[in-house]
């Protein structure tokens, strides 16, 4: 069984992926984490701010993986960008619509009102376009133009995620993963 710490923290990420952090109270995550009240505070003492930054990284850096798992590996760089948004599409339909990018919701909340949380979402952000990035130049891609294609990856799929999400339906994922690929087959 995972800690009380552990079990905050994954069901803040679940809960602020799902409804936002403004959207999820205290009470419901440490119902969800089958936690006291008060540890929540033991663990996190600057509150549901500091546990909203914590999920951020902790739920947002591991991310930057998929890069090495879907494309580093792969034979054909466009190849391997089509499937990586096919991916995405299926663990969307998976889940109902449900989880997509498991920080988009809170960047898009907190930008402008929170500098603590937007600082967060940029390191996790900034993780995801350096691993791209090396990643993409693996490839034989310039350092620009690796940085641009991961970029429109990470922008692409953002944006795609949303549609996907509204009109619940794929196409918006796999007509990204056509595009970025597209520019892929451009720049190499």
């Amino acid at each position: 069984m995972a800690s009380t710490r552990e079990r905050i923290v994954t069901a803040g990420a679940e809960l602020f992926r799902r409804h936002g952090y403004t959207g999820t109270g205290v009470k419901q995550i440490v119902t969800r984490a089958e936690a006291p009240f008060g540890s929540l505070y033991h663990f996190f003492p600057g509150g549901k701010e500091q546990l909203g930054a914590e999920v951020i990284r902790e739920a947002g850096l591991p991310f930057a993986a998929l890069f090495d798992i879907y494309i580093a590996s792969a034979d054909s760089l466009v190849d391997a960008i089509e499937g990586a948004f096919a991916g995405a599409a299926e663990t969307l339909v998976e889940t109902d619509y449900a989880d997509a990018c498991p920080i988009a919701t809170i960047a898009l909340e907190v930008a402008s009102s929170n500098e603590n949380l937007r600082q967060a979402t940029a390191e996790v952000f900034e993780a995801w376009l350096a691993t791209g990035t090396r990643v993409f130049g693996e490839f034989g891609l310039s350092a620009d133009d690796a940085r641009r294609l991961a970029i429109a990856t990470v922008t692409s799929l953002e944006g795609a995620f949303v549609l996907s999400r509204s009109l619940r339906s794929t196409e918006p994922l796999l007509a990204a993963g056509r595009t970025v690929a597209a520019l892929a087959r451009e720049l190499q």
